[in-house]
């Protein structure tokens, strides 16, 4: 759409077909097309269906994939200096390529889309939220902030269930609260309905009570953001941190805060229950 020329989208693995020649000749169809509408823009998603290395299987189904392979090489090899047509492909397992893939005047220009900074996932939140009404106590930059590691489809996923939550509770828009709840539900897992007994509550909540206090007094390790005592997921109860994502190195004495702090729930249980 910005580019403003025709954009041609398929699936490495719609190339496969068990049948000699047909992955390569679909192969030949698409690039055909794609020149005759040029200039444009040819995408293909998960290459790796068809750009894995060569030579590691034996027999019919990767002889055929390493046909359909070859052509894909022997069309991108063909393009001419006039012929306008920009091959764009995306993979979850660059390892897996087939090196002749990457060479220059194939696949020469890597793009590694990582997971979000919160600024990024400010802007994705402001995406999905734009046909939901939000309380007035809804702070998208907050929460940004603390759903670190998330990315777009998990962002969207909080953002849904969050809506999911507040049509049950029969209100009109969605509220602080109702993102809080999505977000223990994505973060810890749903929660389980099984009653526990007053002595199970109690060990539960030292033992979290045990991992926060560590936690809020090692300088060194990631301060507690939410401790629970409610069962979620296979847990019993948890206690979260909020860890600092612009800290790209870490030292020998945030891994003792991690080791102090993952042992502080058995400390406390020795000192309240022996």
């Amino acid at each position: 759409g910005e580019a403003g020329v025709p954009f041609f989208s398929i699936s490495g693995s719609e190339f496969i077909q068990m049948f000699v020649g047909v992955g390569a000749s679909r192969v030949r169809d698409m690039f055909k097309t794609a020149k005759d509408a040029s200039p444009c823009l040819l995408f293909i998603d998960e290459i790796d269906a068809v750009g894995r290395m060569r030579g590691a299987g034996v027999g019919g189904g990767s002889d055929e994939r390493e046909q359909t392979l070859n052509q894909i090489l022997s069309e991108m090899d063909g393009f001419q200096p006039n012929e306008s047509v920009i091959v764009i492909a995306a993979t979850n397992r660059p390892d897996v390529l087939d090196s002749a893939l990457l060479r220059p005047g194939r696949f020469d220009r890597h793009v590694t889309v990582d997971r979000p900074t919160w600024q990024g996932r400010l802007e994705i939140l402001k995406v999905h939220t734009r046909n939901k009404p939000l309380g007035d106590d809804v702070n998208l930059e907050e929460i940004a902030r603390k759903m670190i590691g998330m990315t777009g489809a998990d962002l969207r996923n909080l953002a849904n269930e969050a809506a999911l939550i507040a049509s049950r509770d029969s209100q009109s828009r969605i509220e602080r609260k109702d993102f809080e709840n999505a977000s223990d539900r994505i973060l810890m897992g749903p929660k389980r309905d099984e009653v526990l007994t007053e002595d199970v509550k109690r060990r539960t909540a030292y033992h979290e009570a045990g991992h926060a206090i560590v936690g809020w007094y090692m300088p060194e390790a990631d301060p507690p953001q939410k401790v629970s005592i409610i069962p979620r997921g296979r847990t019993g109860g948890v206690t979260m941190f909020t860890p600092d994502e612009e800290r790209m190195h870490h030292g020998l004495d945030y891994f003792k805060g991690q080791l102090a702090v993952a042992m502080g729930g058995r400390a406390a249980e020795r000192l309240m229950f022996s």
